[in-house]
């Protein structure tokens, strides 16, 4: 078992920002941790990394006691904090030099992280120069330094563009293809992207822990589009399976779908016979974010 929490509580001051939490994740798995701001996420986190001390209950990283053995923890463990500290007068490669001496691993795995998380670019850069989304891959790099077994990341994607956001979604999915990732967001398509399963928490108490394939099991869902060109709803209702559309804004359409199919090539094959030019398709789970809202309302 790569994660074990068992009836962790957190108490600060008269506020409990943890009630009795449990649950396992095993190993090779991508799961998220969702729940609205103050929830407790980071708070999770932050015990399962040994940066505090749970008021009670116990958890294992690894195998290793998060109390007792401390260190072991700390050594297998790759963390990504929500607010990623950097020395910003230093540069990317002397910052993850200084991390790797630390973390006594040799200096040729500086430039393999560096590649792996596309930092060459500004790799020569001092951390003051980057944009937030390239600090944010110098948190992941440093994350992955010492090749973790668990990965532990808060918000990875806080402040990343579109195209950031790709190759930071592909590169965790290829993490968790052999390691365990346990990642804190509040954004539902990210969990959709990326995950095998969510975990839902609402004021320091868990409230769901689904796979994603079972809640993918529901019989409609929701395709989101946007056109270079405004259509008539009636146009897109005709679409098969099409139950209801909504125009969101501008060109943009949530057209929902009566069938667990994916339908996203039905809306491609339309969209090139009205010789329209699709410039986003998504899916949305419309049963997370249905249970989202209604378990953390």
């Amino acid at each position: 078992m790569s994660i074990k929490v068992e009836n962790i509580t957190k108490v600060y001051g008269e506020q409990k920002a943890l009630n009795n939490v449990s649950f396992e994740i095993k190993k090779p798995e991508i799961v998220g941790f969702l729940g609205p701001n103050g929830a407790g996420k980071s708070t999770m986190m932050k015990i399962l990394t040994t940066f505090i001390s749970p008021t009670k209950g116990e958890a294992a990283v690894n195998g290793y006691d998060i109390l007792s053995q401390a260190k072991q923890v700390q050594q297998s463990v790759g963390y990504l904090p929500e607010h990623n500290p950097l020395y910003l007068e230093q540069y990317v490669r002397e910052y993850l030099a200084f991390n790797a001496d630390v973390y006594k691993v040799s200096k040729s795995r500086i430039e393999d992280v560096i590649e792996l998380t596309g930092l060459a670019p500004e790799a020569h850069k001092k951390m003051s120069q980057l944009s937030k989304g390239y600090r944010q891959r110098v948190g992941l790099a440093n994350a992955l330094l010492h090749n973790p077994d668990v990965l532990i990341l808060d918000e990875p994607t806080t402040g990343l563009d579109p195209n950031q956001l790709v190759e930071i979604r592909n590169l965790i999915k290829s993490i968790g293809k052999e390691k365990t990732v346990f990642l804190s967001t509040h954004i539902m398509q990210e969990v959709e992207a990326m995950c095998d399963r969510v975990i839902i928490i609402n004021k320091g108490e868990i409230v769901a822990n689904k796979k994603l394939t079972e809640l993918r099991d529901g019989q409609e869902q929701t395709v989101i589009v946007e056109f270079d060109y405004r259509v008539e709803d009636a146009f897109l209702l005709k679409l098969p399976n099409a139950k209801s559309v909504k125009n969101t804004h501008d060109f943009i359409y949530e057209i929902i779908f009566s069938t667990k199919e994916d339908m996203r090539s039905h809306v491609f094959d339309f969209a090139h016979d009205n010789e329209l030019k699709i410039l986003q398709l998504n899916q949305k789970n419309a049963s997370l974010e249905s249970m989202f809202r209604e378990l953390t309302a």
